[in-house]
């Protein structure tokens, strides 16, 4: 494979996945917004969405709605909560080296 072919496939791939992100957000920032506002208090449907933003925390608007989402269940559970901070910590942090 060319380098110019291979540069060409690389920007497609990222153009995907940049589209895939704001997708994701089109498609949770309603979700999110709804279970905030109705001060939804359904472990299912909370869970649910954060399972799904997860994917997402490395594009900056779907780790906000992630972080929202977070704030409003801790209050309805917080070892659950810690335990999907925990998991954004474990698939998106870097420590200091960044490593």
């Amino acid at each position: 494979m060319s380098e110019d072919r291979f540069v060409g496939n690389v920007r497609q791939l990222a153009a995907e996945i940049d589209a895939l992100n704001h997708r994701a957000v089109r498609e949770y920032e309603p979700v999110v917004e709804t279970l905030v506002r109705m001060r939804s208090r359904d472990k299912v449907q909370i869970e649910q969405a954060l399972d799904g933003l997860l994917s997402f925390c490395g594009f900056a608007p779907a780790l906000e709605l992630y972080r929202r989402l977070c704030r409003h269940y801790w209050d309805i559970d917080p070892v659950a909560t810690a335990s999907y901070v925990d998991a954004y910590r474990t698939m998106w942090d870097t420590d200091e080296d960044g490593r």
